[in-house]
């Protein structure tokens, strides 16, 4: 399906092509028709799917064809990341809609800007996008008039909940009118149907069960001690091509250390993780869109959300305890059908939450011992559990 089977105005038609979009993605295509209808919708499909897109355009389809003063959509999101990239592509498909306004709304900013929020809030801003704590923290102050509200929409709604928003979320919801309804989310555990119930009438449910990686995502995995870590990650970085790669740790520490240890080594590296105040945030992301034959080091902060462009390689230095951290992390490439490579690197620790990994995705991933200019290898083992006893299995695999 083609855009200009939904949408008549030149403007959002001019708009969609100058972001390279051509034809509705799937998401798109089952979710946009049933939102112009006034559909609540319960939503699943893949990081990088365009989910965003797909409620964007139906709520800038209706502002534009019943525009009126005041705040007539509600975004929530779990991060400020996340909140400044849903800005972005407001700005982008509205950029012709001169009466149209928008705002994020996030925390860790200066007095400056709360008061440039609650200036926009009470003069009644059109779309909202915010984290639920910093939106309730204007709600609470008793100055912003939801009487013309439309759409609410909760988007990475998994992440959310993960995070513990769950009560924020709920209370966000005491203070809005009756509206149409959109919970967007990568995955569909039971916790989001059990919010579904709650807050939904009626949805449309679609469940694209996309929340596994991306056939277009290569995957592969080196076993590794601990002490050849680093050294293997210098390997793969030297002899794997990329414009732009994403090497994930587990926490600040451990970036920080691969950070600085990539810098000494003369590598076009930069960092990002949750330390980093906004300022420092939005430089980072500009500077590796913008730039060629670049490393990122990050933790789960990038793994979901911020949507770059030409992210060739994944680097997993190391392997996250939850199954949805990987996916999310991997599904930083091969966006928008492109292709993409993702490395692990495992070390006997890590071997339980591999096997976690690979069962979730039904696949196997092929698993190569160290260069020999690296060192020694692990072997492989997965303990399996019979009705019996526990039966363990030893796999070596082939030098590359």
């Amino acid at each position: 399906m083609i855009f200009r089977e939904l949408f008549s105005d030149n403007k959002i038609l001019e708009a969609i092509e100058s972001f390279g979009y051509e034809e509705l993605t799937e998401i798109q295509e089952k979710v946009i028709p049933s939102i112009l209808e006034s559909k609540d919708i319960l939503a699943c499909s893949k990081t990088g799917s365009g989910k965003t897109a797909a409620y964007i355009l139906p709520i800038i389809k209706s502002l534009s064809e019943n525009f009126t003063d005041g705040i007539r959509a509600v975004i929530i999101c779990p991060t400020r990341e996340i909140c400044l990239q849903i800005e972005e592509q407001i700005a982008g498909l509205a950029y012709y809609y001169e009466k149209i306004s928008y705002i994020s709304i996030y925390g860790g900013n200066d007095q400056d800007s709360f008061v440039k929020q609650k200036n926009a809030l009470s003069k009644g801003v059109n779309i909202v996008v915010a984290t639920p704590g910093r939106l309730l923290s204007h709600m609470a102050l008793g100055y912003i008039n939801y009487e013309k509200l439309q759409f609410l929409v909760l988007d990475e709604a998994d992440e959310m909940l993960d995070m513990g928003f769950y009560e924020d979320i709920m209370k966000v919801l005491t203070y809005l009118p009756s509206r149409q309804t959109l919970l967007f989310s990568a995955t569909m555990p039971q916790k989001i149907k059990v919010l579904a119930e709650k807050i939904l009438k009626e949805p449309i449910i679609i469940d694209l069960n996309k929340s596994k990686p991306a056939d277009e995502i290569n995957q592969l995995a080196y076993l590794v001690y601990p002490d050849n870590k680093l050294k293997l990650l210098f390997y793969v970085l030297n002899n794997y091509q990329y414009k732009r790669a994403i090497v994930f740790a587990s926490t600040k520490t451990s970036a920080g250390n691969i950070y600085k240890k990539l810098k000494e080594s003369k590598y076009n590296v930069i960092a990002i993780d949750s330390s980093y105040n906004q300022l420092q945030r939005i430089e980072t992301i500009r500077k590796f869109k913008t730039r060629e034959n670049i490393i990122l080091v990050s933790t789960n902060l990038l793994s979901r959300g911020v949507d770059i462009e030409d992210v060739e390689l994944i680097i997993n230095y190391e392997i996250p305890e939850k199954v949805e951290d990987y996916v999310h992390r991997i599904g930083r490439t091969a966006r928008a059908g492109k292709t993409g490579l993702a490395i692990s690197l495992i070390q006997p620790s890590e071997f339980s939450y591999f096997q976690r990994i690979e069962k979730f995705m039904n696949k196997t991933v092929e698993k190569f011992s160290c260069p020999e200019e690296i060192g020694n290898s692990p072997v492989y083992e997965i303990v399996r559990k019979s009705k019996q006893n526990y039966k363990r299995r030893s796999f070596k695999r082939k030098n590359q």
